[in-house]
C-alpha cells in the first residue's frame, strides 16, 4: 500500500507542475476529451477525490448519495464538479484539488491494502481504489498534457494501472452487457526503464508492447490502432476495442487516427 500511495503523490504533483503558473485564458483551453477544458478536468479530479475520502470516512453516507443522485441522469451528476470549477477563479479550482487530493491521501493511508470500500459499480480494494485513482490523475494528465502540447515521459507507475487493466477484463465486457470471453489474454508489457511483467502467463492469444500503450488503450486515451501493441487473437482484439479501466457507463473511446 506504502508503494502504490507514493506513486500517487508523484502522479498528482506532475500534474499539478503542469498546470501551476498556467495564465488565466490557458485554464480554459480544450482538451481532447471533449468538451472539457483544464479547468474541466482539474475540477473533475477534485470532485472525485472528495468521494473517494467520502468513500473512506463515511461509506454509508457515500452509498446513499451515490444511489440517489445515479437514479437520475448520469450527465447531470458528473456535472457537478464542472459547474463548481467553471464557478471560481483559477487559482481557487487548483487550491480545491490541492485540498481535496490532500485529504484523500490522508485518509487512504488508514487503510488496509485489502479492506473493500463502496464505489459506482461493485466495491473496490482499497490498494485498487488508489490504484484508480493514479489511472484518473495520469489519464487526465495525459488529456491535459495534450492541450498544453507538452510532453510528459512515461514512467514505471504505469504498472499499477496496467495491473488495474488486466484486472478489469470482465468488467469490459459486462459494462456493455457483453457476455465475458471464456478465456483470459496473455499480456506482456515492457516499461520505459526496460522492465517487462507479464500477466495470464498461459493464455493462448496475447497482446505485447509498451505499457504506456497499453495503459492509454484502457484509460480510452488512444485507439489500439494507433499503438505499438501486438494484438494475437480474436479475444484479445474484441478487448482492446471496449477495454475500459474506469468505472461509469461505457465511455466512447478515441477514434483511430491512421
Amino acid at each position: 500500500m506504502r508503494e502504490i500511495l507514493l506513486d500517487l503523490v508523484a502522479e498528482q504533483d506532475d500534474l499539478d507542475r503542469l498546470v501551476t503558473g498556467l495564465r488565466a485564458e490557458e485554464w480554459d483551453l480544450p482538451t481532447p476529451a471533449e468538451p472539457w477544458s483544464i479547468r474541466d478536468t482539474i475540477s473533475h479530479l477534485a470532485f472525485f477525490d472528495e468521494r473517494q475520502t467520502q468513500a473512506i470516512l463515511d461509506p454509508e453516507g457515500f452509498a446513499r448519495e451515490v444511489n440517489q443522485r445515479l437514479t437520475g441522469d448520469y450527465d447531470e451528476y458528473m456535472a457537478i464538479g464542472l459547474e463548481h470549477g467553471r464557478s471560481v477563479d483559477p487559482p481557487e479550482v487548483l487550491e480545491w484539488w490541492r485540498r481535496a487530493r490532500a485529504e484523500e491521501l490522508t485518509a487512504l493511508w488508514t487503510m488496509a491494502p485489502e479492506q473493500q470500500l463502496p464505489w459506482y459499480g461493485p466495491p473496490m480494494k482499497a490498494r485498487s481504489a488508489a490504484a484508480a485513482r493514479l489511472m484518473e490523475t495520469w489519464a487526465h494528465g495525459h488529456d491535459v498534457a495534450q492541450a498544453l502540447s507538452r510532453e510528459r515521459p512515461p514512467t514505471e507507475r504505469l504498472f499499477h494501472i496496467a495491473e488495474l487493466g488486466v484486472k478489469t477484463f470482465s468488467w469490459s465486457f459486462l459494462n456493455r452487457g457483453l457476455e465475458v470471453p471464456p478465456h483470459r489474454v496473455r499480456v506482456s508489457l515492457s516499461g520505459s526503464a526496460g522492465n517487462t511483467r507479464v500477466w495470464n502467463e498461459d493464455a493462448q492469444e496475447t497482446i505485447t508492447g509498451p505499457l504506456a500503450d497499453f495503459c492509454l488503450v484502457v484509460a480510452q486515451r488512444v485507439n489500439y490502432r494507433d499503438t505499438d501493441l501486438e494484438i494475437e487473437g480474436e479475444i484479445a482484439r474484441r478487448w482492446m476495442e471496449i477495454a475500459q479501466v474506469f468505472a461509469g457507463p461505457p465511455g466512447p473511446g478515441r477514434p483511430a487516427t491512421s
